[in-house]
């Protein structure tokens, strides 16, 4: 199917987010009435009467400003209007026209691009008169809309598709791909990662804790192989959540998380492993994502001995996940970050692998040849049967005479033997017990 790039774009606060999320009639862009919760561009799927096409929701700009985002921002926004077809360029009707709107309208009008102009928040017909002054602006008639209530957006939309319908559509392949969500604490390096491994500044980085407010799809390429990248919001304890934005920012991650092959979950190895560190990849856990873990700001880490140290604490306090392996990589430099790559691949070729029921049960022989069991008073465990009933990440189920035996200890010591005998490096395991007489 051939799809249409549109981007949304404008000045902070005149309400593209909501205006998108009308559009593709969900929740997906976050919407906030503090200015400049957007800072990446991000991607959002719509479709009218049948002309399927996608909306780039990106930060407010502002042309004078160059506070630590701004101009980041800015060159997002600008971007997403190179890469599309249309350009939809929301200005506010309750306020009018600003110097910002004029300076946006004034680069708009030398694109090649079409531009169509949008009056946000018309929420009452009467205010219609509202809409005239941006004639002014030389970008042709305006479209009065109301986000919040989609008022007007009926009319929006059909003069949208027209235009499209004249533009040859790009061809739309569904591409097979491996979904790594990159996660961790704020400030631990995310955004740094995604942009190395993908060769682009798709996201905003910066030093300011909590830049990334959205989960930022991007598609990277390695040796012929395709990985679509998932830059989140820093995860931290939902009690330390303050802000309503940064709350929906949770929520995008974990649902990132939710849809993940892989994560990598990035560490800060110049503060070593913190507590937030140890949730967030509990986290990952739970939704069963098979996992790498990078410390990154290596190159920063002074000294063997602190190296160590930080390797050491990493080992004691992820034990719950130390099938991961360990990458230590500079994202800044891009040093060692090759060998991200290969550890992905491993984790994910062992988050799918299958193990056949004979090979299973050649290696419970083994297993109740060597005599481990558990007993209490006159019952012992007998393991009578094994086969692998999930993938992604593997589950095995057991047949027991006694199921209600099983410790953690004993779970712990099958698993330990199921991983060095078939390799499941990079995978959680899952393990059942049923009764069989």
């Amino acid at each position: 199917m051939g799809t249409h790039l549109v981007a949304v774009v404008g000045r902070p606060n005149v309400g593209k987010s909501t205006f998108v999320n009308r559009i593709v009639q969900s929740n997906e862009a976050i919407v906030h009435a503090m200015r400049g919760v957007t800072r990446d561009r991000s991607y959002h799927e719509a479709d009218w009467n049948g002309e399927h096409f996608t909306l780039i929701d990106t930060g407010g700009i502002e042309m004078g400003d160059e506070d630590a985002f701004q101009t980041s921002i800015r060159n997002q926004a600008f971007t997403a209007t190179r890469e599309c077809d249309v350009i939809l360029f929301l200005v506010d009707g309750q306020t009018g026209i600003n110097a910002d709107d004029e300076e946006v309208a004034r680069i708009l009008r030398r694109s090649d691009v079409p531009v169509i102009l949008v009056v946000n928040k018309i929420d009452n017909p009467q205010r219609e008169e509202n809409v005239w002054e941006f004639y002014k602006l030389g970008l042709g008639d305006p479209y009065p809309v109301s986000a919040i209530h989609g008022t007007g957006t009926g009319d929006l939309l059909d003069a949208l598709v027209d235009v499209l319908r004249t533009i040859p559509a790009r061809e739309e392949v569904e591409e097979e791909a491996i979904n790594v969500a990159i996660i961790g604490r704020p400030n631990a390096g995310k955004s740094s990662l995604t942009n190395m491994l993908s060769k682009n500044d798709r996201s905003i980085v910066s030093d300011v804790a909590g830049t990334t407010r959205d989960a930022i799809d991007t598609m990277a390429y390695h040796d012929g192989k395709a990985y679509r990248l998932v830059d989140t919001a820093g995860l931290r304890r939902k009690s330390q959540i303050d802000q309503d934005v940064e709350y929906y920012g949770f929520v995008r991650s974990m649902r990132a998380i939710d849809r993940a092959d892989v994560v990598l979950l990035v560490v800060d190895g110049t503060l070593g492993l913190t507590d937030q560190d140890q949730r967030v990849a509990g986290f990952a856990l739970e939704r069963g994502c098979a996992m790498v873990i990078v410390l990154n700001k290596w190159d920063i880490v002074e000294g063997a001995e602190a190296k160590e140290r930080v390797r050491d604490r990493v080992a004691e306090k992820l034990q719950f996940v130390k099938f991961a392996p360990v990458v230590a990589v500079s994202a800044l430099t891009g040093k060692n970050t090759q060998r991200i790559w290969g550890a992905i691949d491993t984790a994910f070729e062992n988050y799918g692998k299958h193990v056949s029921t004979s090979k299973l049960n050649t290696w419970l022989a083994d297993i109740r040849e060597f005599g481990h069991t558990v007993t209490s008073g006159k019952r012992v465990l007998k393991l009578k049967f094994a086969t692998q009933t999930g993938d992604c990440p593997p589950q095995f189920t057991f047949f027991a005479n006694d199921p209600d035996l099983v410790n953690d200890n004993y779970e712990r010591y099958l698993e330990n033997r199921l991983r060095k005998t078939f390799d499941f490096t990079g995978t959680p395991i899952r393990i059942k017990f049923k009764r069989k007489e």
